[in-house]
């Protein structure tokens, strides 16, 4: 039975499901990132999950990046399954900026997060899962 690891849950918006993956809101108004964490109990690696499960990722991760793409046309975007502090498999798409805040250095460790404020969180999510399913519909 999959679970969602507790600090992921805390620290993002759930958006929606996909086949394989649920997408997550970072709850950190600094960058647009969402996280997909494969509905597979014990997922680690992606190397691990099976052939199909592999594929249906790659294309689930194409998705969230085009509507990253379509909603921010980002300079450039990160994807990244760190996995040091949560085991659980989980992979950052993250929009990046040449005017971010931490612009050219990775996210992580250089500052605090601003959480969003709620109506904006939501609003992003209801943008974001729109997409996600025109991409669903409309392959």
């Amino acid at each position: 039975m999959f679970e969602l690891d507790t600090r992921l849950a805390n620290d993002t918006y759930f958006v929606c499901d996909l086949p394989l993956c649920s997408v997550l809101l970072a709850n950190d108004s600094q960058f647009p990132w969402l996280i997909l964490v494969p509905r597979r109990p014990s997922a680690t690696e992606l190397y691990l999950l099976d052939p199909a499960d592999q594929q249906q990722y790659l294309k689930e991760s194409a998705q969230v990046c085009n509507v990253l793409e379509q909603l921010f046309s980002p300079a450039k975007l990160n994807v990244a399954a760190l996995g040091n502090v949560v085991s659980q498999l989980h992979i950052h798409h993250v929009a990046r900026f040449t005017e971010d805040c931490a612009w050219p250095a990775p996210i992580w460790g250089r500052q605090a997060s601003i959480p969003y404020p709620p109506k904006q969180a939501h609003d992003l999510i209801d943008r974001v899962t729109s997409l996600l399913i025109q991409q669903e519909l409309n392959p």
